[in-house]
């Protein structure tokens, strides 16, 4: 009985037995240059491509694509930006000190919104 222990204990060769084996795929399509790009990555990097994929999804940050209530912040501030254009060209016609407050006003409207829209749980 004890033989058949060591017999199955001793070491046969090969390669060893991988603790977390890897089953599943992914599948991921790419264009040339995309491929060329992320190859060269790889490669600088010293890795598989597969094992760069893995470390770059692992770090990734993912950003949200903007919602319909940011929509509406980018709407007003382009709105902003015009009045902002406006009270400048108005500036230069009748002179700085006539749309001072203006300015101001709009500039702080500007910086609330901006505000607001970058408050969301987003990482860039």
């Amino acid at each position: 009985m004890e033989e058949t222990l060591e017999k199955q204990k001793k070491h046969k060769g090969g390669r060893p037995v991988k603790r977390i084996k890897r089953c599943n795929d992914i599948r991921v399509r790419v264009t040339n240059t995309e491929r060329i790009f992320i190859e060269h990555k790889a490669k600088e990097a010293r890795m598989s491509l597969s094992e760069w994929f893995r470390q770059a999804a692992k770090r990734a940050k993912v950003v949200a694509r903007l919602s319909p209530e940011d929509l509406i912040y980018l709407r007003m501030l382009a709105g902003m930006a015009n009045n902002l254009n406006q009270t400048t060209h108005l500036a230069h016609k009748e002179g700085l000190l006539s749309v001072w407050k203006r300015c101001r006003d709009i500039l702080f409207n500007i910086d609330e919104t901006l505000k607001k829209l970058n408050a969301d749980d987003r990482e860039s």
